[in-house]
Parts: structure tokens; C-alpha cells; sequence
């Protein structure tokens, strides 16, 4: 049969679906369809129709609604967080005497009220610090600030970011989230510092909420929301390691390891699973695994200070 006389084949139906007569040859990434200008939904490959868009967008928020009225509706773990970082702030302030409102209390104010330190020798008090076995210091320093600015530089942090993830994760993980990457960091600072100088700040675990925002937003970078998401997050991350990295007397090793502590626990804060069960199985199985860092970085540099001074 001669090709010439067999019928053309049907033209495709680049017609939108929800636009029957507007003709488009943009097609939905995800199902296929056809979509017209009014129906894209910038995506970051290609456009999306409404219809997946707002079933990836269900499928997010449907788990997460039950958690995120609570806080909205009650108090605030984050605003609880703030007033106690103010309160003690003003408690070593009253220590110190009113003049060291702006500039601080001063080192050994703060080593008396709890600053991460490794080994030091204060006057009339003898050996204190976390290889005597004062290992408190590590929790007590996330709530101690050295001056008026750095407590309000990360009070505002606090504020902005530590409200949204909240709000996304529900109460009770998300204090579990702030304990455990302070922790982290604080077992960071002293396995890789110096450990004669004092830690204080509350910016270890707050790097580890950046690092919680990162992860859950790159879970779902999907969507155009979540996907700005991440590059914010990123260029955030990335300015302020530069700044901790290049301003000496930044405590860079505990905002590193607040960051990668915050990491692992936002890609594990929903769960492997779908159930309740595993998403909290697989959350507490990551936080375990962290304190266990910490409790090994902090006896392993115990063990280093004490060769060290035979007589501890």
C-alpha cells in the first residue's frame, strides 16, 4: 500500500483540561495533562497542574495540621524560650552589677552561673568545669549570653525561625529538637575547642533549628513554597558560617555541630513511615543517636584533660 494514501494521524489534544478551548503545549510534569498559562504552577522542574499541586500540598499538611494548631492556640515553647533567656540574662546582669548590661557580665560571672568550660581554676573555689565532672555546664550554657547584642541577635532568630518550626513539628519535638542540638553543640565546642576558654549561647541550638528548617524543607522541594524555602535556608546557613568562621571569639564548632545535629533531626522529624509509631520510632531512634554523640565527644575529651593533669 503506498504510504501517501494512509490517513494523517490524529492530532494531539494539547487543549487545557480545565480550559477546554484554549489550545497550550505545556504539559503538567507530574500527571501529564495539559495546562494552559492560568493553570501553571511554576515548579522546580517544569510546571504543575493545580490538581497536583494541591494534592502534594494535602499530603504535607494533612500529617502536620493536627500538630500545628497547638502552638497557635496555646502558649509558645519558643516564647517561653526567650523569656528564660532574658530572665537569666538579667540575673547575671544583677550579679555582675548594673553596669554590665550592654557589655556583659564578664567570664567569670558566667563560669559561676554555668558556661561550658573544660577545666579552669577559679580563686577561692578551686578546679571547676565539665572534666571534674561538672558535665551540667553543657545544658546550663544554651541559656547564657556573653553581652546585650549577642543575646539579641539570637533572640531574634530565635523569634523568626524557631515560631515556623513550631508551629510545623508540634511542641514536644520541637523542645526536643532545641535540647538535643544544644547539647550537640555544646559537646562540639568542647571536644574541638580550647577547653580553658568559656561557651556560652544559645546559637548552637539555634543553628540546629536552621539546620531542622533545611531538612524538612528540602523533603518537600517539590513544591515551589518549600523549594524557596531551601535556598533561603541555604544562603542563611552559608553567611552566617562565613561570619562564624571569620570574627574571631565565634564559637564556630558549636554552630557546626548544632547544624549537622539539626540536619539529621529534620530528616528524621516525620518518620520513615506513615504511622504515628514510626515517625516517633524513627525520630527518637535519631535523638538517642545524637545524645550518644555527645556523651562520647564529652568523655573522650574528659579522658584528654585528665592525662593531661594527672592529679583530677
Amino acid at each position: 500500500m503506498d504510504p501517501r494514501s494512509l490517513p494523517p494521524p490524529p492530532a494531539l489534544d494539547d487543549r487545557c483540561y480545565r480550559h477546554p478551548t484554549v489550545v497550550t503545549g505545556v504539559h503538567c510534569t507530574r500527571c501529564g495533562k495539559a495546562i494552559c498559562p492560568d493553570c501553571m504552577v511554576p515548579a522546580p522542574v517544569g510546571h504543575q497542574c493545580p490538581d497536583c499541586v494541591r494534592s502534594a500540598r494535602q499530603e504535607f499538611r494533612r500529617p502536620a495540621q493536627r500538630v500545628a494548631t497547638g502552638p497557635t492556640r496555646g502558649f509558645s515553647i519558643t516564647n517561653l524560650i526567650l523569656m528564660v533567656l532574658v530572665g537569666v540574662y538579667g540575673v547575671a546582669v544583677a550579679v555582675a552589677g548594673a553596669g554590665s548590661l550592654l557589655a556583659g557580665p564578664g567570664p567569670l560571672t558566667l563560669v559561676n552561673m554555668g558556661a561550658s568550660i573544660g577545666l579552669a581554676n577559679i580563686p577561692d573555689q578551686g578546679l571547676v568545669g565539665i572534666a571534674v565532672g561538672q558535665e551540667w555546664r553543657l545544658f546550663t550554657a544554651m541559656f547564657l549570653h556573653a553581652n546585650l547584642i549577642h543575646l539579641a541577635m539570637n533572640g531574634y532568630v530565635l523569634f523568626i525561625f524557631g515560631n515556623v518550626i513550631e508551629q510545623e513539628t508540634g511542641r514536644v519535638r520541637y523542645l526536643a529538637m532545641y535540647v538535643v542540638t544544644g547539647l550537640v553543640a555544646s559537646a562540639a565546642s568542647y571536644a574541638f575547642g580550647e577547653f580553658d576558654v568559656p561557651s556560652v549561647g544559645a546559637s548552637g541550638a539555634i543553628y540546629g533549628l536552621f539546620g531542622v528548617f533545611l531538612a524538612t524543607s528540602w523533603r518537600r522541594r517539590e513544591l515551589a513554597f518549600y523549594a524557596a524555602r531551601v535556598r533561603t535556608a541555604t544562603t542563611l546557613i552559608v553567611i552566617n558560617l562565613i561570619f562564624s568562621f571569620s570574627i574571631r571569639g565565634i564559637d564556630w564548632r558549636a554552630h557546626v555541630g548544632g547544624l549537622v545535629a539539626g540536619v539529621v533531626l529534620g530528616l528524621a522529624v516525620d518518620g520513615l513511615g506513615t504511622s504515628r509509631r514510626s515517625k516517633a520510632i524513627t525520630f527518637g531512634a535519631a535523638a538517642i543517636g545524637l545524645l550518644a554523640v555527645t556523651a562520647w565527644l564529652t568523655m573522650t575529651r574528659t579522658d584528654e584533660i585528665r592525662s593531661l593533669f594527672a592529679f583530677l
